[in-house]
């Protein structure tokens, strides 16, 4: 059921399937979506072009991608020169912090949406993160979320004068990869809009072998239905 919030709220955007269905929910609670994207100098930018895509076909208020170039001090393969892992299984991925972890990503993108969301007169953020199936990042986990809300209200003018309570959305924390795209499907997202791969093809194919495509895969293995993202041969 759909709420009459028509409350303005700061949806971070990657592009990828996880940020698609977040903001179709905050879509269906009846937010006026503003939609957050970061160039932040990711090997996959493709991811980009599918947060327009995302961004037109939810219809948002406005969409803003942010130029934020991380790779002045890399440390991930994502951002820096370092290979990108491939075809590793279900216990390698859930050990450790793999080297695809940008340093403090969501902390910083949420401290951006922070602030724009309090230009915009809104106290309500939302940001896909899982921790059910993920690859290992700190900054994905409930005890994360809940932190950040607690700085939100202590770091901004309209939470210590006490006009605004903050929310950090986290709608797909507990949901399985394959628990989020029957969700999201329930809901009308195209997933075949989105994109996942951390290590494209120079056309933009997902490679199928990184964490991120292995993950994906599993979830539309999961849920019953085909990925219609297109794969490099």
């Amino acid at each position: 059921m759909t709420l009459a919030t028509s409350r303005p709220a700061v949806v971070l955007v990657s592009g990828g399937l996880d940020s698609a269905t977040v903001l179709a929910l905050a879509r269906q609670q009846g937010f006026q979506c503003y939609a957050l994207s970061f160039d932040y100098g990711q090997r996959h930018r493709f991811e980009l072009e599918a947060a327009a895509r995302v961004a037109a076909a939810h219809r948002v208020e406005r969409h803003i991608t942010v130029p934020l170039d991380l790779r002045a001090f890399g440390g991930s393969a994502l951002t820096d020169e370092i290979a990108v892992p491939k075809d590793r299984g279900d216990a390698e991925m859930s050990e450790g912090i793999p080297i695809t972890y940008v340093p403090a990503r969501n902390t910083i993108f949420l401290s951006v949406a922070l602030g724009w969301a309090e230009v915009l007169g809104a106290s309500d953020l939302f940001i896909g993160v899982n921790a059910v199936d993920y690859s290992g990042y700190p900054d994905c986990r409930p005890e994360f979320i809940a932190a950040f809300e607690q700085l939100a209200n202590l770091a901004t003018k309209s939470g210590v004068e006490g006009t605004a309570c903050w929310r950090v959305h986290a709608p797909l924390i507990s949901l399985t990869k394959g628990e989020i795209i029957r969700l999201g499907l329930s809901h009308g997202v195209d997933y075949g809009l989105t994109h996942s791969c951390y290590d494209p093809d120079p056309a933009g194919r997902a490679c199928g072998h990184c964490d991120s495509c292995r993950l994906r895969l599993k979830g539309f293995a999961d849920a019953g239905i085909p990925d219609p993202a297109p794969y490099a041969p």
